[in-house]
Parts: C-alpha cells; sequence; structure tokens
C-alpha cells in the first residue's frame, strides 16, 4: 500500500458556537482542516469524513435528525467523498473504516477534527496500532476545557497534553502551514 488519505473526524455542527456542545478554536480548526481538503483535492488523493451519531436515549449532541449532527459546511463532503459513520468515540469500532482504507490502498492516515482528547487520539492511536503511518495536524483539531480533581483544564493545556502525547510514540504532529510545504 502507498496512498495517503485525510480522515475529519467529527467536524459537526454541535462543536461550533451556537452548537449543543461548542469546543475551542473549532472554527479556526475547521478552516485548516479546509485547506488541507483543497490540498487533497489538488493531488487527487482521498478524503474521508467521519460522523458521529449518538446513540444513547439521554444525549445532548450529535443527536441524529439533528442539524447539530451535520457535518460543518466548511468541510462538507464532496460529491463521492466517503463518509464514516460511528457511534463510539473510536472510529474503526464497529465501522467500514479499515476495510475502506484498505480497500484504497492507504498507508497513511493525515488527521484533523474533534475532541483533541477523545475521538481524535482514539483514532490516531488505533490507527497506529492497525499499522498505519500518522500524521496529526494539530492546528486543524479542537478540543474543550476538561475538569478533573475540581479544577479546570484549560483547552489549550489539554490539546497540548493529547498532542505531546501522541507525537511521543504514535504520530507525526505538525501544523498545517508545514504539512503543506511537504
Amino acid at each position: 500500500m502507498s496512498g495517503t488519505a485525510l480522515v475529519l473526524i467529527d467536524l459537526q455542527k454541535d462543536y461550533f458556537d451556537g452548537g449543543a456542545f461548542p469546543l475551542q478554536n473549532t472554527l479556526a480548526a475547521a478552516t485548516n482542516a479546509a485547506r488541507l481538503i483543497d490540498a487533497f483535492h489538488r493531488s487527487g488523493r482521498s478524503v474521508i469524513h467521519v460522523q458521529h451519531h449518538s446513540t444513547e436515549e439521554d444525549a445532548s449532541f450529535f443527536v441524529p435528525g439533528t442539524t447539530g449532527v451535520e457535518i460543518h459546511q466548511l468541510v462538507t463532503p464532496a460529491r463521492g467523498e466517503a463518509v464514516v459513520t460511528k457511534s463510539n468515540i473510536n472510529a474503526f469500532l464497529d465501522t467500514d473504516m479499515k476495510a475502506l482504507l484498505d480497500q484504497r490502498e492507504i498507508d497513511h492516515v493525515v488527521v484533523a477534527g474533534a475532541m483533541s482528547h477523545m475521538c481524535v487520539d482514539a483514532f490516531v492511536r488505533a490507527a497506529s496500532d492497525f499499522g498505519y503511518r500518522v500524521t496529526v495536524v494539530h492546528d486543524a483539531v479542537a478540543t474543550r476545557d476538561l475538569q478533573f480533581a475540581g479544577r479546570t483544564v484549560p483547552a489549550a493545556d489539554v490539546h497540548a497534553a493529547f498532542m505531546s502525547a501522541l507525537a511521543f510514540a504514535y504520530a507525526e504532529v505538525i501544523s498545517t502551514e508545514d504539512f503543506l510545504q511537504q
């Protein structure tokens, strides 16, 4: 295998301002993701979208049938682009993601999307475990503040912690500019 695919994870309307579960810097991340999409389109490489559908009865976001579950207009799938629908954190779990990548002879995935500490992290680690080469475009990924032990961990710190952990052993972690210059 020798192909590269861009995988866009959960860039859905609920994660943007006005959505049911807004993150920090989602608009900036999606704007950079759109630049990546354009570069992949120009080079004829695969773009794969991942869309989360919550299946829990008490789900507060990504509820099927709501506008919040829709992929944001900045990164709307082009005609013919694959959309993998998932209901788990890991986009490989109970989906056809691996078969899709293998069918397209992909051995390198470039990752953008949300959230740094959840679905992006789970996908990157699983992709690495499956033997794919992985690149994370860190400024095309968004997250949010987290609560732990009675304190707020700022989104920037959550993001930095997860990007540094992924860079340690799972992926090349670079900026949009650096990726586009390659």
